[in-house]
Formats: structure tokens, C-alpha cells, sequence
């Protein structure tokens, strides 16, 4: 009975505490008046850091439970800094890609305290799919795209994230293994947003001109400012398969506010009814970063790429019995 009565305390405790958590960054971001750029609109400017282990998707065990307990965060943020610390053996799986230290995917949990990046749906899972849509799933530009996992396809057939061509969006942005930063310049008619993940820019026009319909894989942006709020709507993708099986109907809206001199409320929302049932929404803080982005030197044909061709002509020869001697 009484470990009944302790394990209710310490999950009122854990929600209570995230309420508090809430609703101090609701009157920080009410009270709060940002700096602003010499043309009057809020300064955002500098690089900026999404690094978290929160995950993108609330994992079922949690059901509808929004936050995690002090416990939770604990287990999951101590479990983190051991993946880091401690180099792979027979009970860590090494990462296949980079080496461990080579890789920043955070340790700590979104300062939210939420269960999953994404906050609508309410229950933290992407939206059901539209029948006959998950066809279009795994195309040639995401993580695993056309080619991934299969060494015999030909290098045109690799994924363009392989081929270090782009991540597209949203990949460039949402939390991952490695180069979580953005950086921010802006301009009075442009806002221009710097991605370290394979150095792409995007150039958003502030200035009301119309969308040119010209297609591609980072689309077409253009944004507007709500009072403090820069919002960026972006459509007209060349290749809407990066995101788990959009379609050309693919509209995603990014919302940044500054809510303190070091955060940054990030919200972004995908709309898609040829996709998905309903929209969804992803949101998470970012927090300055000291220094500089430099360049993410992967060009196509870099080491990955020439490694994998290598091994498949040796693969090859030793199958038809030439050795290459």
C-alpha cells in the first residue's frame, strides 16, 4: 500500500511539475518583448541549437499521457550520456554510419517535458493515412530512401541523402544524430535560414510577391510576421515522398518566436489530405549555440558512397572468382 501511495505521489509530483514548467514559458512568452533588427521586426538572428532525445513520436507505452516524471527523464537522459560515453560493445549496437564521436544527438529531453515532439495529434502519434497513400512511402530522398539498404543498386539509385545532395525538409530541421543547428539572418524583405545538415539554404521572401510554382526539394517558401511570430508556409516540393509518403499537396508552416533572449518556440505544422486525415504539428525550444556553422563537407561521391561502390565490385569478383590480382 504504501509503495501504491509513493508511486502515486511521484507521478503528481512529475505532473505538477510540468504544468509549472508550462505555464512559466506561457507568461515568459506573454511577458516577454523582443529585441528588434533596425527595420522593427523581431531579432532573431544568430545560429541556434535543436538537440534533443525527446522522440519524434509518443512511444504506446505512455498512451495519452503528455509528460514524462522526474524518474523518467532521469532513466532516459543518464541512459543517454551512457550511450555517449561508453564505445559499442557486445550490448551497444555501434552506429553503422559515423563513429560515436562523430555523432551529437543530444541527452537531454526537450525542456517541454513532453512524451514526443509531436503535441497534435493530442495523443503524440502522426495522423492515420489516407487510404491508397502509403504507396508513395520510402521515395528517393529520405533517410532510407530509393536504394538504401540495398548495395547492388546503382549509384544514380542511391538516396540523394546518401549522395549528400539534400535532406530536404523536413529532415533538415527535425532533431537527429548529428548537426542540430540552424542558423538564422535576417534581412528587411528576406529571412534567410542556414542548415548545417548538408549546408542547404533557404531564402524566404518576406515581401507579399506571389509563389512562382517552380518546384524543388527544399520547395518554395514565403513568410510573414504575426506580431512576434515569423511564420513560413512552404509548398510546391519536388519530391514530397522525403516526408514519409506526402504528396504535391504538401504544405508545411513553420512558426518561430522568441519567448526569452535564449529561446527560441519552435512549432511546425503538416497539412496534406491526400496524405493523411488530419494535419499534425511538431513543436520543441531551441537555444543559441556558441560559435559559428561551418561547412558540412559531404559532396556527392565522398568517401560513403566510393566505399560502397568498392565493396560491390569486390563483392562481385570474388563471386565470379577474379580477385583483382
Amino acid at each position: 500500500m504504501k509503495h501504491r501511495y509513493f508511486a502515486i505521489g511521484c507521478a503528481f509530483a512529475g505532473a505538477l511539475a510540468a504544468e509549472l514548467a508550462i505555464a512559466q514559458t506561457s507568461t515568459t512568452e506573454s511577458e516577454y518583448s523582443p529585441p528588434q533588427t533596425p527595420w522593427g521586426h523581431p531579432d532573431l538572428q544568430g545560429v541556434w541549437d535543436y538537440r534533443t532525445i525527446t522522440p519524434l513520436q509518443r512511444a504506446e507505452q505512455f498512451g495519452d499521457r503528455e509528460f514524462y516524471t522526474d524518474e523518467e527523464i532521469a532513466v532516459l537522459e543518464g541512459r543517454a550520456n551512457n550511450r555517449m560515453d561508453t564505445p559499442p560493445d557486445e550490448n551497444t549496437p555501434a552506429n553503422l554510419v559515423h563513429a560515436q564521436y562523430m555523432t551529437d544527438p543530444g541527452t537531454t529531453i526537450d525542456e517541454s517535458r513532453r512524451t514526443s515532439l509531436i503535441i497534435d495529434p493530442p495523443n503524440g502519434r502522426m495522423p492515420a493515412s489516407v487510404a491508397g497513400s502509403q504507396g508513395r512511402r520510402g521515395g528517393g530522398g529520405g533517410a532510407r530512401g530509393q536504394g538504401a539498404g540495398n548495395p547492388d543498386q546503382p549509384w544514380l539509385d542511391r538516396s540523394i541523402m546518401e549522395r549528400c545532395i539534400t535532406y530536404g525538409m523536413p529532415a533538415a530541421i527535425l532533431p537527429g544524430l548529428y548537426n542540430n543547428n540552424i542558423e538564422i539572418v535576417q534581412g528587411p524583405d528576406h529571412v534567410a535560414i542556414v542548415h548545417e545538415m548538408i549546408h542547404d539554404t533557404r531564402i524566404v521572401p518576406l515581401d507579399g510577391r506571389p509563389l512562382s510554382g517552380v518546384r524543388s526539394l527544399l520547395g518554395e517558401s514565403r513568410g510573414h510576421w504575426e506580431e512576434n511570430t515569423l511564420v513560413i508556409e512552404t509548398t510546391n516540393f519536388s519530391d514530397p515522398r522525403l516526408l514519409r509518403g506526402g504528396s504535391e499537396n504538401l504544405r508545411i508552416t513553420e512558426r518561430y518566436t522568441l519567448i526569452a533572449p535564449d529561446r527560441i518556440d519552435f512549432r511546425m505544422t503538416f497539412e496534406d489530405p491526400t496524405t493523411w486525415v488530419q494535419p499534425w504539428t511538431v513543436a520543441y525550444l531551441m537555444r543559441p549555440t556558441e560559435g559559428i556553422i561551418y561547412e558540412y563537407a559531404c559532396h556527392e561521391g565522398n568517401y560513403g558512397l566510393r566505399n560502397i561502390l568498392e565493396n560491390l565490385v569486390a563483392e562481385q569478383g570474388a563471386d565470379t572468382g577474379d580477385r583483382g590480382e
